[in-house]
């Protein structure tokens, strides 16, 4: 051996073997370690085989790791498990025993989940029913989820699963193939719940309408699905001949019933309009936008077309189609320029105006408004059919929504004139002009006025136009026994206090609803008989004149009449030749003021023509108030029920006058 080498190996020392000796270390682990693997868990498994419980399936779970069994499982009870463990420990093979091995418990409340962690891969925790094998509820459980899903199973065995358990669980994870990473999907007991955020439109929509029918047995708890997210966001709302078609995306179920209500109001604008709903919910909408508030502009836009699109996407808002009318294109512009959303850009604007055709306009009643809508010719028309509307409406507010266009049909507003009295009759309806045929339809209150609507709509129009009526009455929902009707009749009119104008026999409008209230019961009890009596004036005292210079004192005069004048307006009113009689909205009767001048100056002008000054006519000869007023006023309330529906054997005047003050009412046997 060279000097060198041999220096070099005396100073290394025992060193120099230390690459032999791993060698040969490595050799024996790469064969040794192996079947020392193999021969642990041939051994453990003989042990775990005789774990097996009724299921088939033993619960001792064994890993080899190195020279180490790591044990997992549930045993039935603490015998069981020190028993394992001890057949464990006897073995000759393993280093130590890792022991995680515990007992049955009943869970409460029976948890489960699984939880997607990946493209192909599941964990499920939690517990399971210790009835199951758990090799059976994997195989239930990955038949779910697809093939080739991958389980991290940790759950535990335990007592306490609710039934059919099973079912619940392949039912979730079905549900979770839907979802992206992260989705979980969980049941407490018999309450499932769903998280997480689908993968693409399709599942989202599928997984809602799956949740829609849970397993028997189980139901709905916490749902929290994030809709997709898609690159392209775009809303459209389409108008055509036969309704509104909504189409595109929506943020959430929220803001989907948003859209939905706009459109059906707008469809009502059109009568037989539909709305086809189209849109699909995903995210992707500018956070800087309030969805609402995009919704609300594209329907401001979309009533200004007869046919069209308005479409947002890339940001903007864009409109085109047929306008309304002329006055609908600067209107789009302006709402473009000024009433755009906040982080909404303004789009095309390409709308054409065409002759109306067919040429719409409508008076609409609801409970809580009067509504014009369509088209008129001009502002002459408007303010006829309002001044025809407003004496005939004491609560409800008139809206104006009509807008001015050319082409009407002749004598339009003579029709809508003719037909305010017959919408302002109607419980709900409305009044429809499409050229020059006008249709009638709603809902009266009573059968009179329902079967009258035909004839008087006929009466009304215009040479040279149609009408249509179709007009039922409400009818009561039921018939009441006698007492019922005597105890409803005794509560309707409890604090009543029906007090005519002095010297007037018009019924007020505070009348109304004590009267219709008489009416309806009347119709609900035809066996009822109502007597009404009139009340006549309180006297009132006048007073006493001043005695003049060499003039004694006089006694005190006889009570001082009414005017004449409010004396004639009762009578006429009673007879009809005053606007006293109610129509079925209760019409508002206008108290007329006497024609200027009547008096004033005719002495002076007497004096001038050498005729001599009339004598002032003493107050003791002025007229007295008719003395049938007491009459005339039960007649007045009489004529009011009979109108309101009840019938004519049911309601009476009574012959006896009633103290003066209110009216007052009587049944009859």
């Amino acid at each position: 051996m060279p000097d060198s080498l041999a220096r070099g190996l005396r100073r290394a020392g025992w060193l120099a073997g230390l690459p032999a000796l791993a060698l040969v270390w490595a050799s024996a682990t790469l064969y040794a370690a192996p079947r020392i693997a193999e021969r642990l868990e041939a051994e453990g498994a003989a042990v775990a085989a005789g774990t097996a419980t009724e299921t088939g399936e033993p619960w001792l779970r064994l890993t080899v790791q190195g020279r180490d069994l790591v044990a997992a499982g549930e045993a039935p009870d603490a015998g069981a498990r020190a028993a394992t463990l001890f057949r464990l420990a006897v073995l000759e093979g393993p280093r130590r025993i890792v022991s995680g091995v515990g007992l049955v418990e009943t869970a409460t409340p029976f948890a489960w989940a699984a939880i997607r962690l990946g493209p192909g891969r599941v964990a499920l925790e939690g517990s399971r029913p210790v009835e199951i094998g758990r090799r059976a509820l994997e195989a239930r459980i990955t038949g779910a989820l697809g093939p080739g899903t991958s389980l991290d199973d940790t759950a535990r065995a335990a007592r306490g699963a609710p039934p059919d358990f099973p079912s619940a669980a392949a039912f979730l994870a079905a549900r979770l193939s839907g979802l992206a990473a992260g989705g979980r999907a969980a049941l407490s007991d018999t309450v499932l719940s769903l998280s997480g955020e689908a993968v693409d439109v399709p599942a989202y929509e599928a997984l809602r309408a799956a949740l829609s029918e849970p397993p028997a047995g189980f139901s709905l708890g916490r749902v929290e699905i994030l809709p997709p997210r898609v690159a392209q966001y775009r809303f459209t709302v389409e108008k055509k001949a036969s309704g509104i078609v909504l189409d595109g995306f929506i943020p959430s179920a929220a803001d989907k019933r948003a859209a939905q209500e706009a459109a059906q109001e707008a469809a009502q604008e059109t009568a037989g309009a539909a709305v086809d709903d189209r849109l699909v919910t995903a995210r992707g909408l500018d956070p800087a936008i309030d969805p609402k508030g995009l919704i609300a502009f594209a329907f401001r836009l979309a009533a200004l077309i007869q046919t069209g699109r308005v479409t947002f996407a890339d940001g903007a808002v864009s409109v085109s189609g047929d306008a309304i009318d002329g006055q609908a294109i600067p209107d789009a512009e302006a709402l473009m320029r000024d009433g755009r959303p906040g982080g909404v850009a303004a789009g095309r604007i390409s709308l054409t105006a065409r002759p109306l055709s067919p040429y719409r306009v409508a008076i609409r009643r609801t409970p809580e408004a009067v509504t014009l809508t369509g088209h008129v010719p001009d502002v002459a028309t408007r303010e006829r059919v309002l001044d025809a509307l407003r004496p005939r409406l004491f609560r409800e507010p008139i809206l104006d929504r009509t807008r001015l266009a050319d082409g009407a049909p002749p004598d339009l507003g003579a029709a809508l004139a003719a037909a305010a009295p017959l919408v302002a009759d109607l419980a709900a309806g409305e009044a429809s002009v499409s050229d020059r045929t006008l249709t009638l339809t709603g809902e009266s209150l009573y059968r009179e006025v329902a079967a009258r609507a035909p004839d008087r709509l006929a009466e009304a129009l215009p040479p040279g136009w149609t009408g249509q009526a179709a007009v039922s009455a409400r009818q009561p929902a039921e018939r009441r026994d006698p007492a019922t009707c005597r105890a409803d009749f005794a509560a309707a009119l409890a604090g009543a206090d029906l007090r005519f104008p002095a010297g007037s026999a018009v019924p007020d409008p505070a009348f109304y609803p004590v009267l219709d209230t008489l009416a309806a019961l009347a119709k609900a009890c035809p066996g009822l008989r109502i007597a009404v009596s009139g009340p006549a004036d309180p006297a009132k005292a006048a007073p006493t004149p001043a005695a003049g210079p060499g003039e004694g004192a006089h006694p005190a005069a006889p009570p001082e009449p009414e005017p004449t004048r409010i004396a004639s307006a009762a009578k006429a009113a009673a007879t009809g030749k005053a606007d006293a009689k109610p129509s079925g909205k209760h019409d508002k009767a206008e108290a007329r003021p006497d024609p200027k001048g009547s008096g004033k100056g005719s002495t002076k002008d007497a004096a001038k023509r050498g005729n001599p000054a009339p004598q002032k006519k003493p107050e003791a000869a002025a007229e007295e108030p008719p003395q049938d007023l007491p009459r005339l006023r039960a007649q007045a309330v009489v004529e009011y029920l009979l109108q309101a529906g009840a019938r004519a054997d049911q309601v009476s005047v009574l012959t006896d006058q009633a103290p003066a003050g209110a009216v007052t009412f009587a049944l009859l046997p």
